[in-house]
């Protein structure tokens, strides 16, 4: 068994089997196995996350639940924290979960920071998704606050240049309404 130490606060994770974990993660038969300081260790400290995300990924190694939690607000950026242990554990079933669920909980609130996160982490599926979301949406995300959650100057000029083609196409289309009524 073994007690994990997560996060600044060193919150408890406590009584894991570590036999249940390596069976599902080649990350946690790693490090422990033969060799590794980890082995007989009572206590390993994971700093690299929270305790919600981290209590999630093994939650989920030893019963297969996928739970992201209660919270709508919460449950996108949940994902994306699970998702980024699941590539870090190698858990590729989790990964595809947590990628799923992301898809799923694009929403007027959530598509900017979305659309940023999967920039930054080059997920082309969920930035496609989300561009073509902020732009059949416009409104909706704008009253939201979408607008003034964009932080990454990248997206913007995405976004932007999103914004000129469609206003491109709208002339265009504009044009050739023109030409069929004379």
């Amino acid at each position: 068994m073994v007690t994990f130490l997560v996060g600044d606060d060193k919150e408890r994770i406590e009584h894991v089997s570590k036999c249940n974990l390596c069976a599902r993660s080649p990350v946690f038969r790693t490090m422990f196995g033969i060799g590794m300081k980890e082995r007989d260790a009572a206590e390993v400290t994971v700093s690299h996350t929270d305790l919600a995300s981290f209590t999630a990924l093994v939650d989920y190694l030893l019963s297969d639940q996928f739970d992201l939690g209660e919270e709508e607000g919460s449950r996108a950026q949940r994902a994306l924290d699970l998702r980024e242990l699941a590539q870090m554990y190698q858990v590729p079933r989790l990964e595809l979960l947590c990628a799923q669920a992301l898809q799923e909980s694009v929403a007027p609130a959530t598509a900017v920071p979305l659309l940023e996160a999967a920039h930054a982490t080059g997920d082309g599926r969920l930035l496609a998704q989300c561009r073509r979301f902020v732009a059949d949406h416009a409104a909706e995300v704008r009253a939201s606050g979408g607008v003034e959650q964009l932080r990454d100057f990248g997206v913007a000029k995405g976004l932007l240049g999103d914004a000129l083609d469609q206003v491109a196409e709208l002339k265009g289309a504009m044009r050739a309404l023109r030409v069929a009524e004379s």
